[in-house]
Order: structure tokens, then C-alpha cells, then sequence
């Protein structure tokens, strides 16, 4: 998923969009809090990770800014503040979430799954859709019970398509959402990951249709009556 991370610690910052981008997402790091702002008055992103404390525009009024633009965005804060009155505030501003630093790296991973699902629109982690189990924890996927090999960039694609179920999606939707800003995909790359998912699928009930010079739909078979 495209997750942008405004946090102006770089050592922190760069830590957070490594282990978050070897998980296959696509990341995106600003400094800024009045940059941030401006970039997300024309670009989605699926999760924002906020510190508080930024040069230009603090993490709260960015924060107040993104909710008065009613973007549903979910927001995690980066705290160093612990006191109740703060988490109190920062959640009726519209945060959804906030982790104290110092933190935990597999704390904020799992934090990051729990809000990226609920966008999407799962209580859990382990999600059936036909005869395709995924769990979002380990990264893994099965097909009528048998563990199915994919990368991490594969799975993140699959999560796109069951995000977005029955929605078409055109090739820079989901460029948007599965690379950062840094990356330059090639033209067909798109076309090369949608390929080896739907071969890496093919025994499951998920159909990816193409829909030539729109984009892509997903859906889940149904099963046909006799």
C-alpha cells in the first residue's frame, strides 16, 4: 500500500520507510508539515504516519487541515508525548491511532496492518474470499489449503484487487498505490505484475478482468448452480 511518512528525524524517518518498504510497500518520507500538507491536497495516499513536532505546519494542524478537507486518510501519530490529555486531543482532531516513541518496529507494523485493513474494510487479518485465505501478518496466501508462493510485492497487489473489489482500477491507480514517488516503473510494469499474480492465482476464485485502455477489475467467482 502507499503509505507517506512525515517525520523530520531523518535517521528515524529513513528506518521507518526501509523496514515498511521491504515489506513490499510503497513509501514516501517528508520533513516538512506545511510540504506534506501540499502534497496531499492532490495526492492519496492509503496511510499517513505523523510526528507531531515539524518544521512549516505542526502534525496537529495538519492533522485538523486533512479532516476540515473531510480526507478519511487514516492517520498514525508519532508521539513522544504520553500524557492522556494529549492522546485525548489528538484523537478527537481525528487522529485514528498514535504510538509513544520510542517504539517497537513489529508494534508499528502491526498497527499499520490494523489500520490499512480497516480501510479496506476486514476486522481481521485472515480474510477468506472464495477458496483464497490471505493473512496479512505473515504475508501469506492459500489456495484450497495449499500455501501459495508470492513476493511481497505480489501480495500487496492482491491486496489492492480485494480492496477494491469490483471497482475499476486503471494502471496509474495502481501505481499510485503500489510504488513511491522515487521509483520509476516501467511502462509495462503493471501489466508483468497483474500477469504473474493472476498465474500465481490461477486455482483460485479470484478473476482479474483487463479492460484495454481502462485499467483492471477484480472479483471472486461465484460458485455456479447446478
Amino acid at each position: 500500500m502507499r503509505i507517506l511518512v512525515v517525520e523530520d528525524t531523518q535517521v528515524l524517518g529513513q528506518a521507518i520507510c526501509e523496514r515498511l518498504t521491504s515489506l513490499g510497500h510503497g513509501v514516501d518520507l517528508m520533513g516538512d508539515g506545511k510540504k506534506a500538507d501540499e502534497l496531499l491536497r492532490y495526492q492519496s495516499v492509503d496511510l499517513i504516519l505523523l510526528d507531531l513536532n515539524l518544521p512549516g505546519l505542526s502534525g496537529l494542524q495538519l492533522l485538523q487541515k486533512l479532516r476540515q478537507r473531510d480526507d478519511d486518510t487514516p492517520v498514525l501519530i508519532l508521539t513522544a508525548r504520553d500524557q492522556i490529555e494529549d492522546r485525548i486531543r489528538l484523537l478527537d482532531a481525528g487522529a485514528d491511532d498514535y504510538l509513544t516513541k520510542p517504539f517497537d518496529f513489529g508494534e508499528l507494523e502491526a498497527r499499520c496492518r490494523a489500520l490499512l485493513r480497516r480501510k479496506q474494510g476486514y476486522a481481521a487479518n485472515v480474510t477468506e474470499h472464495g477458496n483464497i485465505v490471505v493473512n496479512r501478518d505473515s504475508r501469506q496466501v492459500f489456495i484450497e489449503g495449499e500455501l501459495t508462493a508470492i513476493t511481497n510485492r505480489e501480495f500487496r497487489l492482491l491486496e489492492i484487487f480485494l480492496g477494491h473489489l469490483g471497482r475499476v482500477l486503471s494502471k496509474d491507480e495502481i501505481t499510485d498505490h503500489l510504488f513511491n514517488f522515487n521509483e520509476t516503473p516501467g511502462p509495462n510494469a503493471i501489466e508483468l505484475y497483474v500477469g504473474r499474480l493472476r498465474k500465481k492465482t490461477a486455482k483460485g476464485d479470484l478473476v482479474i478482468s483487463t479492460l484495454r485502455g481502462i485499467g483492471y477489475v477484480a472479483e471472486i467467482a461465484r460458485p455456479s448452480q447446478s
